[in-house]
């Protein structure tokens, strides 16, 4: 596959798709071994995280205040929801009071099937009959992906204010409304789609000229601002939704340097030369003589 031009992660799936549908065939009799085994799996070489500054989150964030579904990318950047978890959130997962969000579905991309009787020669996805073959929705399956996760101050009033302008988006749409219970739906109440989010999310980077970046880059902002922090890493994991303290250990070399960043600049002002700071009175430290 990576003669033709796939990249070593697609390779990578593909190897151990098929390795674990033959180890199926070996357990059902149908084969003596997996030839699968016997080929090497390529090695995926780690994403390097990269996450934005604060800077950068406060110019996105000041760009998304002009539009609908605003606090849809303060969730994205302060608690790091990954993008079907976000699009899958309802105003039931939501305690404005408590000050929480429960994280229970995720939203999928669409697969679909064959709907035509003769073979129309195209893949699924552009077959004319096309139907669809994966639910829209599923609940987590996961322990570490179903999890609740607290909500900042400011977060609560952004979403109280977003819940009061969708309030006035379905009076003013009317019988168009596909009511749901979406927290951040299309102009019509229904769910929106990966497609439509991601090209929402390219545009605001251009908008607040931030460099850009993956969806998921938010999700890596959100994680490093904790794990600076100084939160214990099990509480990171279970915030993150993360099931190994595999993924925590790729942001520790960027948490380590920024921490002795910081180390550096509290050694310098307060282990200063005593003769460079002003005493109380404001002139230079000097000691009278002792008489």
């Amino acid at each position: 596959m990576q003669a033709t031009g796939s990249k070593p992660a697609t390779a990578h799936h593909a190897h151990r798709t098929l390795r674990a549908a033959l180890n199926e065939a070996v357990r059902r009799g149908h084969l003596g071994q997996n030839p699968v085994l016997l080929a090497k799996a390529p090695k995926v070489d780690e994403y390097e995280v990269e996450p934005y500054t604060v800077r950068e989150v406060q110019r996105l964030l000041k760009a998304a205040g002009q539009h609908r579904n605003s606090a849809r990318w303060a969730v994205a950047l302060a608690l790091g929801l990954r993008q079907g978890e976000v699009l899958g959130l309802k105003w039931e997962d939501v305690d404005l009071d408590g000050g929480f969000l429960m994280v229970r579905r995720s939203r999928h991309r669409p697969q679909y099937a064959h709907g035509c009787a003769e073979p129309c020669g195209r893949k699924a996805g552009y077959c004319p009959q096309r139907r669809r073959s994966n639910p829209e929705t599923s609940t987590t399956k996961s322990r570490a992906g179903r999890r609740a996760v607290g909500l900042p101050e400011q977060l609560v009033d952004l979403l109280r204010a977003h819940r009061e302008a969708q309030g006035a988006e379905r009076e003013a749409a009317g019988k168009r409304w596909q009511e749901g219970g979406w927290v951040f739906p299309d102009e019509h109440g229904s769910i929106s789609s990966h497609r439509k989010d991601w090209a929402e999310w390219k545009a605001l980077l251009a908008e607040a000229k931030v460099r850009d970046g993956r969806l998921h880059d938010a999700r890596h902002t959100a994680a490093t601002v904790l794990l600076i922090l100084g939160v214990p890493e099990r509480a990171v994991m279970g915030l993150m939704g993360w099931s190994t303290t595999a993924m925590a250990a790729r942001y520790q070399h960027m948490v380590d340097a920024v921490r002795a960043d910081i180390a550096k600049q509290v050694d310098g002002l307060i282990w200063k030369a005593e003769t460079d700071r002003p005493d109380e009175g404001g002139a230079a430290s000097m000691r009278a003589p002792v008489t």
